[in-house]
């Protein structure tokens, strides 16, 4: 009897480590290469391979600016925009990073407003744009016409990008909600494509922030109110006390599922730049988020695994461990739906030339939700979610 219990005992103990080597002999048959550690919630390793040799994360990156918002803002955080107005009803702007001045939210903002200064017509629209210095830029952020090299601004507007229509010389909005400008026909003129597309603002910040006060005055005046001066860029002057403070409509919860669903890299370096502009004071600059960034990576014991140059992960000078991307996860755990979902997983994906990531959550059958990384070098995009599947139904 005591040698049949013996025999069933080694049964029972092997059979989990079987079960092991089988996922991990499976994984390195089809990525031998890649960096790939599963985790469960005890934080036991049930996969590892290569876990300590550094990658660029890519879009994944997006995670841990998640995590430092939720952490240094809280999900209830709102970005703000102010409106001042003199006595001889010059308006005044001064924008707060908010990265989610969209059309939809313009109209609602402008309703507001009028409604706070009444329409009598406004004599001029002053931009103030210091709470970011001029000089600023981002690590990977190039100069192109390209939507996702926007240049981030303390006041920019549809994600600094123009959506329009053109046809030869004839351009129009691309979007029903917004209205076109002068600085929209003139930047679509010289640098979009002939048909439908959506271009950049990065060359010249102030025809960035003019196009900001352009569209900020037609929706003025889609609301009753009436713009007769010019639109120019300046300073609030001191003493002059806000007469409407627009508070973005989404939490930062709901701008960080924005994001992490549809991987903005203009919105996750404008929350990155807010994490040091709040703890640390405005102006905002990158060396103040990246200070913060490194003490809290540093405090969690993550300094040594987690590289950060960004918060976007357009920098190939990111650089992660797989090891230290799954223990952020677990601290990021608790936000966990903030990320997409699907069959099973919830995940945020990463993809550069020669980069794909994945990383995020999954169900298993025998070790509930455990926390997954997978890093490959190539442009093999569906060998991520190959390698996904395999760890779903190998535990």
């Amino acid at each position: 009897m005591l040698s049949r219990l013996l025999a069933f005992s080694l049964v029972f103990f092997l059979l989990p480590a079987q079960a092991f080597a089988g996922i991990a002999d499976r994984i390195k048959a089809l990525a031998p290469s890649a960096q790939v550690l599963v985790m469960d919630e005890q934080g036991n390793e049930l996969v590892a391979q290569n876990v300590d040799q550094p990658f660029v994360p890519a879009s994944v990156a997006k995670i841990v600016t998640a995590w430092l918002a939720m952490e240094v803002l809280g999900g209830d955080y709102r970005f703000k925009t102010s409106f001042y107005l003199d006595g001889d009803r010059v308006l005044y702007v001064r924008g707060g990073g908010d990265p989610f001045l969209i059309s939809e939210e313009l109209e609602v903002l402008a309703r507001e407003l009028v409604a706070a200064i009444g329409k009598e017509p406004i004599t001029g629209v002053v931009l103030d744009a210091s709470y970011y210095p001029a000089q600023l830029r981002i690590p990977g952020i190039e100069d192109t016409a390209e939507a996702y090299d926007a240049a981030n601004s303390a006041l920019a507007v549809n994600f600094n990008t123009i959506h329009a229509v053109r046809r030869g010389n004839s351009v129009s909005s691309a979007e029903q909600q917004t209205p076109i400008t002068p600085v929209a026909i003139t930047e679509f003129r010289a640098r979009g494509p002939n048909g439908r597309g959506r271009i950049s603002l990065t060359k010249d910040p102030a025809v960035s922030l003019r196009y900001a006060g352009e569209l900020i005055a037609a929706f003025i005046e889609r609301s009753g109110g009436s713009v007769k001066g010019e639109v120019v860029t300046g300073s609030v002057p001191e003493g002059l006390e806000p007469v409407y403070v627009h508070q973005q409509s989404r939490t930062m919860s709901q701008v960080l599922t924005e994001l992490l669903i549809g991987s903005n890299n203009y919105i996750a370096n404008q929350v990155f730049l807010e994490i040091g502009g709040q703890r640390l004071g405005g102006p905002v600059s990158l060396d103040k988020s990246l200070l913060i960034a490194r003490n809290m990576l540093t405090e969690y014991g993550l300094e040594q695994s987690i590289h950060i140059e960004e918060g976007s992960g357009i920098s190939r000078d990111n650089s992660f461990t797989a090891r230290g991307l799954a223990h952020l996860l677990h601290y990021f755990a608790p936000h966990a739906d903030l990320l997409k979902g699907s069959k099973g997983a919830l995940y945020k994906t990463g993809t550069f030339s020669g980069v794909r990531t994945l990383a995020g959550y999954a169900d298993t059958k025998n070790h509930g939700r455990v926390r997954f990384v997978i890093a490959i070098k190539g442009n093999n995009s569906a060998l991520r979610f190959q390698l996904l599947n395999a760890i779903k139904a190998g535990l």
